[in-house]
């Protein structure tokens, strides 16, 4: 078999053996995730996984697909690679298990200015870490090169996941009613959202980045490109043990936009703030930005990364399966009757 290489597509930009390379280098990141019903290995045109349906009445694929935006300017300011990926697979996973649907596969696409296969293996290692802490496999991917188009140093991210879930399990808003709880999931800082506005607010291009920060413990670089939680294991706990009427992944748009998609037209969301522990993070972005509080809620999540709703009687039994499954969860508002708003109100 001839030797695949190319000295004429090298020369305008694409060097195919370091995309094989590069697959070679993310073999042992990809192995990690590999579970029960995935059939082929890396390197074929198309992932096959055979999902385990036994005991589904009827079985419903629900798909995510989502990237990491501009958070990864931060990755490339500080020269490191290996956590955007979490963030890549965080975005997918967290949005299909609001349906209640467990994640069986990943697959990711990297687009590049040039394919540096060191770099590009530890992107996938952090995907493969992400799909790890999601239980799900890593089953294949796209590595593309796109000199002219990217600067050679840049590269953008991207996934795509599917899950299942019996269609008598899906998770729907449908049931939740006045008087239902608000548990809120904590969030690990600011997640994958509003990355524009921070650049924006700490000039990110010019700051120093490794300084530490007193207020927040540590540099804020660090801060910044702190992983998104990835709530899927804890979250299906809490769906065997407690029936959940929704849940909501606060993303971008905040708890305005967010919340409201988790239950019907005639209620509200009513939300006690200071009944969490909010990341210093955010009041340092809403002081250097002179950002006003609502526009701060309508940007990112304050320090809750999902909220499930939940019938009263059973809200400090969902508080503790998630605090006995890593998550310190706290009860953070209720429904109330309404006009598909959020509404704020000091906790006393």
């Amino acid at each position: 078999m001839a030797k695949s290489y190319s000295d004429s597509y090298k020369a305008a930009g694409v060097d195919v053996t370091a995309g094989y390379e590069s697959v070679e280098l993310m073999k042992e990141h990809v192995a990690k995730t590999r579970i029960p019903g995935v059939l082929d290995s890396i390197g074929g045109f198309g992932g096959l996984f055979a999902p385990e349906v036994a005991g589904m009445k009827k079985p419903v694929l629900v798909s995510g697909t989502d990237g990491v935006g501009t958070k990864i300017k931060l990755a490339f300011l500080l020269d490191k690679h290996d956590t955007v990926g979490i963030d890549c697979v965080a975005m997918c996973v967290n949005d299909v298990i609001c349906a209640g649907a467990k994640p069986l596969f990943f697959l990711d696409y990297i687009a590049c200015g040039k394919n540096v296969p060191e770099k590009i293996a530890e992107i996938v290692k952090g995907v493969s870490e992400g799909c790890v802490q999601a239980g799900c496999a890593l089953i294949g991917g796209e590595t593309a090169e796109h000199p002219g188009l990217m600067p050679e140093d840049e590269y953008d991210l991207a996934g795509f996941t599917v899950g299942i879930v019996d269609e008598e399990k899906i998770i729907d808003k449908a049931s939740v009613k006045e008087g239902d709880v608000i548990v809120g999931l904590p969030s690990s800082g600011i997640h994958s959202n509003g990355f524009s506005l921070i650049r924006k607010v700490f000039d990110i291009e010019h700051a120093d980045l490794s300084a530490y920060e007193d207020r927040l413990g540590k540099s804020l670089g660090e801060t910044l490109l702190t992983p998104t939680v990835i709530y899927v294991k804890p979250v299906l706990k809490l769906l065997e043990e407690v029936q959940v009427h929704s849940l909501a992944h606060i993303t971008g748009g905040g708890f305005y936009e967010n919340l409201p998609r988790a239950f019907g037209e005639n209620l509200n969301a009513c939300i006690r703030k200071g009944s969490w522990q909010m990341p210093p993070i955010f009041p340092l972005i809403q002081e250097v930005g002179e950002i006003p509080e609502h526009d701060m809620y309508n940007t990112f999540n304050m320090g809750i990364g999902m909220c499930a709703i939940v019938a009263p009687e059973d809200a400090e039994k969902a508080v503790k399966v998630l605090n006995d499954n890593g998550i310190k969860a706290s009860i953070i508002g209720t429904i109330t009757s309404g006009s598909h708003d959020v509404v704020f109100q000091e906790d006393n």
